[in-house]
């Protein structure tokens, strides 16, 4: 089997094929807990019937928005945040760069 995936990570010799909570399980039945969750992505676990509702209902509605827009949830979300932090604002990055970027800004 060709490869066309271009090498930029050490890829383990490791297949998962489905994921329960914590953990995996690869293409050989083998059971792995899932210290890693994956790169840039929140560890929710996998499979959790709460969470996969929410991604469901979510899904029935928007997928995605850009920030360029509003959007009623973030502003929730924002709303709770900043009342248990203390805090007066909130940034929601898509990624640790963003993050960086973003507090170098700050002034």
């Amino acid at each position: 089997m060709a490869n066309h995936i271009m090498n930029t990570y050490a890829r383990l010799p490791v297949t998962f094929e489905k994921g329960d909570g914590a953990t995996l399980q690869d293409s050989e039945g083998k059971t792995y807990l899932d210290a890693i969750s994956g790169i840039a992505v929140t560890s929710l676990g996998h499979a959790h019937p709460f969470i996969s509702e929410a991604i469901c209902k979510q899904s029935q509605q928007l997928i995605h928005t850009s920030n360029l827009y509003n959007i009623k949830n973030q502003q929730l979300l924002a709303d709770r945040l900043t009342e248990l932090s203390g805090m007066e604002q909130v940034f929601f990055g898509n990624s640790g760069a963003e993050a960086n970027e973003a507090a170098i800004k700050i002034d």
